[in-house]
């Protein structure tokens, strides 16, 4: 009886950890994606060029870093909004250069919109299933790495081809990081909810720009 009472309070603690990091995920992702809406309209109002692919890098993984080394800490929580920021500024001029096109609007509320629905169904699908997705981490894992060498090739060297296969294997990618980062946190994967908002933001950033990339190119623009 004393075991089976024990293993009751045991459950009931983890489940309330669990709600408890899911809860604040979602609410710092809420927040640090309107403050990257915020810089990114900032910066297509002011015009401001794009940093350019080196500085974007060092910049993003450079705050990526220190996200990371500060998770634990109320630096974490400075560092998040400072790299969604910045990658909110970055967001800012490719805007601006889909907006310039004769039907660049609604290309990019189509892009927006997908986002949205591809993240609130895969999430509420996580959640109400409860399936376990860690069996795609190594996949995935494999599979932005080398999407990500590809979409460097692509602009190092001019491919639009490999762009766009690079931006349709994002897509799936990141809705597979999604299902992924979800399961994690529901079954106490992932007990950080930094990190875990980091994780999530940046599956969104990406499956925003690679839509608008692939939503651009059907509307031969």
């Amino acid at each position: 009886m004393e075991n089976r009472i024990t293993t009751m309070r045991r459950t009931e603690a983890s489940v309330l950890s669990t709600n408890k990091v899911i809860r604040n995920t979602y609410m710092l992702l809420s927040l640090t994606l309107a403050f990257s809406a915020l810089t990114a309209g900032l910066s297509v109002a002011m015009g401001l060029p794009h940093p350019g692919l080196i500085l974007t890098l060092v910049g993003y993984f450079g705050l990526l870093f220190l996200t990371t080394k500060f998770r634990n800490s109320g630096l974490g929580i400075v560092f998040v909004f400072a790299l969604t920021g910045f990658m909110g500024f970055t967001l800012g001029p490719i805007i601006s250069a889909y907006l310039s096109l004769p039907n660049g609007g609604s290309i990019v509320m189509q892009a927006m919109a997908g986002t949205a629905a591809i993240f609130l169904g895969l999430s509420a699908y996580a959640v109400t299933t409860r399936k376990d997705f860690s069996f795609m981490g190594g996949f995935l894992m494999v599979g932005i790495l080398v999407a990500f060498l590809a979409g460097l090739g692509a602009v190092f060297f001019s491919i639009p081809a490999l762009s766009l296969t690079v931006s349709a294997a994002f897509v799936l990618l990141m809705s597979g990081l999604i299902l992924y980062e979800t399961s994690n946190i529901i079954h106490g994967g992932e007990t950080n909810y930094v990190m875990a908002t980091v994780t999530l933001f940046v599956s969104i950033f990406n499956l925003f720009t690679s839509l608008l990339h692939l939503l651009g190119f059907a509307s031969n623009d």
